[in-house]
């Protein structure tokens, strides 16, 4: 009979922490330390779950919760805000790619200025038009190469090239995006 495994976890004074490991923890961690450290995460990254209340800018429920308050998971406004009257006319929702060491990202936004802002990474690789549902074919696409359960990647050829495909004659990202939102106030007339 084997015996489980004791949570990884040292303190300050080299004690090894005595309780033992879930077998289906992601991690060597005891539950007491799972939680610490997913309420770590969760205070950089959000944790998605029902608004409160419907968005006022787009009427999405999805959201994301952050110990500062929610934002919406699809327009990214923050609630309580007051949306402006036009932001439902600017609106154009990108799937972006980022590379951050030899990981890739691929998430979403309406509101990509804001969302990058709020990401850690070195290089946006490319933009694609589309909203959630692009991005879950993304992920579904590249899921081989996917780290966990998370939206970051590992680089591989197949996710390179599509990149590239994306990124053909395309300068800069944030250029093409602007033409996008201009074309959808032209459009709005």
């Amino acid at each position: 009979m084997s015996v489980p495994p004791v949570c990884s976890i040292v303190d300050e004074v080299g004690r090894q922490c005595p309780e033992p490991v879930d077998g289906a923890a992601p991690l060597n961690l005891c539950t007491h330390h799972l939680v610490a450290a997913h309420d770590w995460v969760a205070g950089d990254v959000g944790v998605t779950d029902t608004l409160p209340s419907p968005c006022q800018a787009c009427g999405s429920r999805l959201g994301v919760r952050y110990p500062s308050g929610w934002l919406c998971a699809i327009c990214e406004w923050k609630v309580g805000d007051i949306p402006d009257e036009d932001i439902a006319e600017r609106r154009v929702d990108v799937v972006y790619y980022l590379r951050f060491g030899d990981r890739i990202k691929i998430g979403t936004s309406s509101n990509p200025r804001m969302r990058l802002a709020s990401q850690r990474y070195e290089q946006l690789l490319a933009f694609e038009r589309g909203t959630r549902a692009v991005e879950q074919r993304r992920h579904a696409q590249f899921a081989e190469f996917r780290i966990l359960r998370t939206e970051w990647f590992d680089i591989s050829e197949s996710l390179l090239r599509h990149i590239d495909v994306l990124s053909a004659g395309v300068d800069d990202p944030w250029q093409q995006y602007a033409r996008w939102v201009s074309e959808r106030l032209a459009l709005k007339g």
